[in-house]
C-alpha cells in the first residue's frame, strides 16, 4: 500500500465549472464565489497491482485491503483572480492480509494551492455567436503537499499498512482548462510535481545508515467531458466521465518507495449543484484499469467518493 498514498495529497479533484456548478470537485471556487467548505469521503479498495513488468497481478481472493479518507478542505477568494485552499486528510486503513487483521489511523498529508484566473468573465455560453464565444476558462497554480501524514521514516510506523503519507514536501504546478457550451463541458487539467530531498535515518521505526533521499518528479494528466441537465427549478445534475494518468519517476533512495511508478483509470461523476450555485453534491467512481501495460509499481483500486461543497460569502 506505500505507493498509494501518492492520491492522498489531495482527494479534491481541481475540476470545477467557472460557473461554480455541477463539475466532479471543488476547491476552485466559482468566477462569482468568495468562500467554500467542503467535505468528502473516499473509500478505497484494494483489487492488486502493477509489477515492475507493467504485469497486473490481483490480489488473493482471501485478502481485504481497504483506505477510508474523510477529507476537509476550505477557499478563499483573495483578489477578483486569486484564491488559496487547502485540503486536511483524516484516513483509517483496515486491511485483511495473509491470514492477519491490522487496522491504523490518522492524519494524511495535507496540501496548501493558489490559483490565478487568467479570464475575467465567466465564460460558459449557451451557444456560440462570435469567437469570444469560445474561449476557455483557465486556471493556473500551484500546490504544496505538506507531510503531516505517518510515513515510512517517522516514529509511528512499523510496516507498509499504518502508512498515512508519504513523508516529503512537494511542490506541483497546476493548470486546468474548461469550457462549456451547454450542455457540455470539457477539461483538461494536468500537473508537475518536484519532490524534496530530506535526510533519512529510520526506516519503518527502526535506525538506519543516514542517507539523503528524494522521491522522484511527478506528472498528471486528465482529460473529462461533462454533461449537464437543467432541472424545473434551474437546479442541475452533472454527470462527467474521466480519463487520467499519473507518472513518477524513480527516485534516489535505499528502498522500493523510489520505483517509477505509473497508473492510468477512468472515472464517472454525478453532481447536483443548487440553483444558486451554493450546495454542490458529488458521488464519484474511480477504476484503475486492471489490465496489463495500464501501470507500473502501483496498486490497482477502485474509489467511491461522496463529497459536499458549500459556497458562501
Amino acid at each position: 500500500m506505500t505507493t498509494a498514498v501518492l492520491l492522498l495529497s489531495s482527494s479534491v479533484t481541481f475540476a470545477a465549472s467557472c460557473c461554480g456548478g455541477g463539475s466532479a470537485g471543488s476547491l476552485i471556487l466559482p468566477k462569482t464565489g468568495k468562500k467554500v467548505v467542503d467535505v468528502s469521503f473516499d473509500m478505497e479498495h484494494y483489487q492488486g497491482k502493477w509489477d515492475a513488468n507493467r504485469k497486473y497481478i490481483a490480489d488473493p481472493s482471501a485478502d481485504n485491503l481497504n483506505q477510508y479518507r474523510l477529507n476537509l478542505g476550505y477557499g478563499q477568494r483573495l483578489a477578483s483572480n486569486w484564491q488559496v485552499g487547502i485540503v486536511v486528510p483524516y484516513i483509517w486503513n483496515d486491511n485483511q492480509f495473509s491470514g492477519q487483521t491490522t487496522q491504523s489511523e490518522g492524519l494524511g498529508d495535507t496540501s496548501l494551492s493558489f490559483w490565478y484566473e487568467a479570464f475575467d468573465r465567466v465564460t460558459c455560453v449557451y451557444q456560440v455567436n462570435s469567437l469570444a464565444d469560445l474561449k476557455p476558462a483557465m486556471y493556473f497554480g500551484g500546490s504544496l503537499t505538506i507531510p503531516t501524514g505517518k510515513s515510512a521514516y517517522g516514529d509511528h510506523v512499523s510496516d507498509d499498512y499504518e502508512i498515512t503519507g508519504r513523508g516529503f514536501y512537494r511542490f506541483d504546478a497546476n493548470f486546468v482548462i474548461e469550457k462549456t457550451i451547454y450542455p457540455y463541458t470539457a477539461t483538461v487539467q494536468g500537473s508537475y510535481g518536484k519532490h524534496f530531498a530530506r535526510p533519512i535515518n529510520q526506516e519503518y521505526g527502526s535506525p538506519v545508515e543516514p542517507y539523503t533521499k528524494r522521491l522522484g518528479d511527478r506528472k498528471s494528466l486528465s482529460a473529462s467531458i461533462g454533461y449537464t441537465v437543467f432541472l424545473e427549478d434551474l437546479d442541475t445534475i452533472t454527470l462527467t466521465t474521466a480519463f487520467s494518468k499519473l507518472k513518477e519517476e524513480e527516485g534516489h533512495g535505499a528502498d522500493t518507495d523510489s520505483l517509477a511508478i505509473e497508473k492510468q483509470s477512468v472515472a464517472l461523476t454525478a453532481a447536483y449543484a443548487s440553483p444558486d450555485l451554493t450546495r454542490v453534491y458529488k458521488l464519484s467512481w474511480n477504476h484503475a484499469l486492471a489490465s496489463n501495460d495500464r501501470g507500473m509499481n502501483f496498486p490497482v483500486t477502485d474509489i467511491i467518493t461522496l463529497g459536499f461543497s458549500y459556497a458562501f460569502n
